[in-house]
C-alpha cells in the first residue's frame, strides 16, 4: 500500500484547463450574455448585429456551449455538432468581412473585461486566439466572395 501511495504522489498533476481556470460555465455564460447585450445596444456593433437573427437566445446558448468546449469544459457543443467546422459555418454567412470581424473582436474584448481583471494572462491568450479565428473567418469569407 505504501508503494502505491508513493507512486500516486509522483504522478504528474493533471493540467488545469482554461475552463477550470476561468471558473467553469458561469463566467463563460456571463461573458457571452454581456457580448450579445453589447451587440444589441452599442451602435459601434450595428453591422455585426445585422448579421444575426432577431432572437439572439439560440446564439447565446450556442456560443456559450462552444466556448465551454473550446476551453476544455464539457464537449456538449461538439457532441451536438459532430464534424462542424467553425470556419465553414461562418464562411456561408453573407456580410462577414474585416469590419465585422473587428467589431466582433472589440465587442468580445469589452465583454471579457471582468475575466481580464481576474486573470489577465488567460484573458489575453483567449482573446488573441479568438481574434485570430475571427480574422481568418473574414479572410476566408472575402476569398470565397472573390472566387
Amino acid at each position: 500500500m505504501a508503494a502505491s501511495m508513493a507512486d500516486m504522489s509522483d504522478a504528474p498533476a493533471r493540467p488545469v484547463t482554461p475552463y477550470e481556470r476561468i471558473g467553469g460555465r458561469p463566467p463563460i455564460s456571463y461573458m457571452v450574455d454581456r457580448f450579445y447585450d453589447l451587440m444589441e445596444t452599442e451602435p459601434a456593433f450595428a453591422r455585426l448585429r445585422a448579421l444575426h437573427r432577431g432572437d439572439l437566445a439560440p446564439m447565446r446558448e450556442k456560443l456559450a456551449d462552444f466556448l465551454t468546449a473550446w476551453m476544455g469544459g464539457p464537449r456538449d457543443w461538439f457532441d451536438k455538432n459532430p464534424g462542424t467546422c467553425m470556419m465553414s459555418a461562418h464562411a456561408a454567412i453573407p456580410g462577414i468581412d474585416r469590419d465585422t470581424a473587428e467589431q466582433w473582436i472589440a465587442c468580445m474584448k469589452r465583454a471579457a473585461r471582468e475575466i481580464i481583471e481576474q486573470d489577465p494572462d488567460l484573458a489575453d491568450s483567449m482573446l488573441e486566439s479568438m481574434a485570430t479565428m475571427c480574422r481568418a473567418m473574414a479572410r476566408r469569407a472575402e476569398l470565397d466572395l472573390a472566387s
